[in-house]
């Protein structure tokens, strides 16, 4: 019988071409035994049983294999919130921080209605929402599996002020006569090309739903769509906010017509222009 360190130590090695052996090994063995990180340093030679071990050993050569780390222990942290992912529903990402970051500097603290179209795993609207607690917030998404795990989201985190609606672009907001009553409006939206989603590394191109980060031919496809489609829903002086892949900035600034003010956009810490925001 194998203990909780025999088991670490077959997982570091199996994960030796991982970015990061000796962490991922003990992330997914603290999720396969359902154990704290203290457990895992103060009982290094506990016992675990034969189940318990193939369970972590399949977990960890899923790993191996390509699968995210995020989809095999079904969490990713947001905002240091955790987030329930799974297959089928993109995996949230730290630069995409910044968008929130961004959102809560223009926001008037108040009671305003906010929607975040393309909400994926819930991660922006919850972030939001814990935030932002005087705020309505309607979070859209074309996915019926997308939608189900950022409602589970949001009952985890206890946030009952988020209205989710099942719809592509602009669709949710027309059904709910949202026209010119929008405050904000806010979307991390498809922006890869055709072309550079081949080019893709295989973690992210064989594991991750394409329709949720390919855009079309281009990769401005959707914030085309989102900038001709935003100033009907939102309320004079209301914002569009949106973040925007590598090489991006300005193509996509210039998509904005006479009719927006205070355009900007903002790097992320990786220097990277990563935000757009603009005002009605």
């Amino acid at each position: 019988m194998s203990s909780i360190q025999d088991l670490y130590l077959k997982g570091k090695a199996l994960l030796e071409k991982a970015a990061n052996p000796p962490l991922e090994a003990k992330i997914i063995l603290l999720k396969s035994l359902g154990i704290s990180e203290e457990s895992f340093y103060t009982y290094p030679n506990r016992s675990v049983s034969e189940a318990q071990s193939l369970e972590y050993l399949n977990m960890v050569s899923k790993r191996a294999e390509g699968m995210p780390l995020a989809y095999i222990v079904e969490e990713k942290e947001f905002w240091s919130i955790p987030f329930r992912v799974c297959p089928g529903v993109l995996i949230p990402r730290p630069e995409t921080e910044l968008l929130v970051e961004k959102v809560l500097e223009l926001s008037s603290r108040g009671k305003e209605l906010i929607v975040d179209l393309g909400t994926g795993a819930g991660n922006i609207a919850v972030s939001l929402a814990r935030e932002l607690p005087a705020a309505e917030i309607v979070a859209t998404d074309v996915s019926q599996k997308a939608l189900e795990v950022a409602v589970e989201n949001a009952a985890r985190q206890k946030v009952s002020s988020i209205r989710f609606e099942k719809g592509s672009l602009f669709e949710p907001l027309e059904k709910l006569r949202l026209q010119e009553k929008c405050d904000i409006i806010v979307s991390n939206p498809p922006y890869v090309s055709e072309r550079e989603w081949q080019s893709l590394q295989d973690e992210v191109r064989l594991y991750e739903p394409e329709e949720a980060l390919v855009a079309g031919r281009t990769g401005l496809e959707f914030i085309k769509s989102l900038i001709k489609g935003a100033p009907s829903f939102l309320k004079p002086g209301g914002y569009l906010c949106l973040e925007i892949g590598y090489g991006q900035k300005e193509k996509a600034l210039s998509l904005f017509g006479d009719d927006w003010d205070d355009l900007r956009s903002y790097e992320d810490l990786s220097g990277i222009p990563r935000v757009i925001t603009a005002q009605m």
